[in-house]
């Protein structure tokens, strides 16, 4: 199901929503949930599309998935990775003595 809850607990919060809103009220609220809940996906939809403009080329594919930290850094790194071993090198980097 839904949220990981089985029959028997919908069946329970449905209950309680019926106890405690009433009847004659519940189908208003389940219609302003329902409401809400179109303009909270709007609402993404829309700071997505924006952010995926603002932040320029070779951010097209960004999930919102994608903002996390951690997923974040390691896209990033493994891409510039991939990029770092395709080009040619023509030189070596070497640790100057005196920083170590």
């Amino acid at each position: 199901m839904f949220f990981d809850f089985g029959v028997g607990e919908v069946f329970g919060l449905a209950l309680l929503a019926i106890i405690l809103v009433g009847p004659e009220r519940l189908p208003n609220l389940a219609v302003d949930a329902a409401k809400l809940l179109k303009k909270i996906k709007a609402l993404s939809q829309t700071a997505t599309s924006e952010l995926r403009q603002n932040l320029g080329p070779g951010f097209e594919d960004l999930q919102p998935s994608d903002l996390h930290p951690k997923k974040f850094i390691k896209k990033h790194i493994t891409n510039a990775l991939e990029e770092d071993q395709s080009a040619p090198t023509k030189f070596k980097a070497k640790i100057d003595p005196d920083l170590l």
